[in-house]
């Protein structure tokens, strides 16, 4: 067991809700993410107004794939105390462009001084019906949207000490809720690709007790790449007639790769957060 999933575990029995992307409480979602210097970018990647707009948007996939819709925000800024106002402001308008984007409100939270730019957001989203991961069905199709891969790429040319494309999904996540919201009625179980494919699919496993079976091999790289935040969803496939025409209403590319099994599945991943 990671390291990770050790730490969850300590409050798994204190908890009957911990488990998905987010915690479903009387037809609310509550979900928190981090968003930390040299952690999960480094100053040099963004600008200060990226950096917010990210952080933002990877919190709002994942009230996106539980088919939540946003209504609050939560946020804890640890600011570097040489920051000036003009950063402070451009930091600033990184949420509120998000906010106003995806109509919810900041409604407070924190601010610190600390040695580096460090943010953490709560998302408080309002949802009918949640989707879990716990919903797999035996023969139910595996899908995941978008591409694979270039996240993982981009991220190894950063390190190395390149450049990468202003439009890179690494510097802003392409998130595509109007698809899910109304594809969502014939969904079963759905997360987001935040740690890789593999990475979510051995969560799916564990919570649905299902294992899969692929149509397809998926390279590594492509299954291993983290910071995605495409949707990974599973169906009857007698709805996949129907979410095929939602997909090609609003341009998603979806591609079905596996068939749930009676088995357990696990990933073999570099697990990178403890790395």
């Amino acid at each position: 067991m990671n390291k990770e999933d050790f730490f969850i575990k300590q409050f798994n029995k204190a908890s009957k809700i911990i488990g998905d992307d987010g915690a479903v409480i009387d037809g609310f979602v509550y979900s928190n993410d981090a968003f930390f210097e040299n952690v999960h970018f480094k100053k040099e990647w963004f600008s200060l107004k990226q950096i917010a707009r990210k952080a933002m948007l990877v919190n709002i996939s994942d009230a996106i794939a539980m088919n939540a819709k946003p209504k609050y925000a939560l946020l804890t800024v640890a600011i570097p105390k040489e920051y000036s106002k003009k950063e402070i402001k451009e930091l600033s308008l990184g949420f509120l462009e998000v906010a106003k984007e995806y109509d919810l409100e900041i409604i407070g939270g924190d601010t610190i001084s600390n040695t580096k730019l460090d943010i953490s957001i709560t998302i408080i989203s309002k949802t009918k019906k949640p989707k879990l991961r716990s919903g797999i069905k035996k023969d139910d199709y595996l899908c995941f949207t978008g591409t694979l891969g270039s996240c993982k790429r981009d991220l190894e040319t950063l390190l190395n000490g390149g450049t990468i494309s202003s439009s890179s999904k690494f510097i802003e996540p392409k998130l595509n809720a109007k698809f899910f919201y109304e594809v969502s009625k014939y969904i079963n179980a759905s997360m987001d690709i935040s740690d890789g494919l593999f990475f979510e699919l051995e969560r799916m496993s564990k919570r649905s007790k299902k294992g899969f079976e692929f149509l397809y091999e998926i390279p590594k790289e492509i299954g291993c790449s983290g910071e995605e935040y495409e949707l990974l969803f599973s169906f009857s496939p007698k709805y996949k007639e129907k979410i095929e025409t939602i997909a090609k209403k609003y341009e998603v590319k979806l591609n079905i790769f596996a068939k749930a099994i009676d088995e357990k599945y696990k990933c073999d991943c570099k697990n990178h957060h403890f790395d």
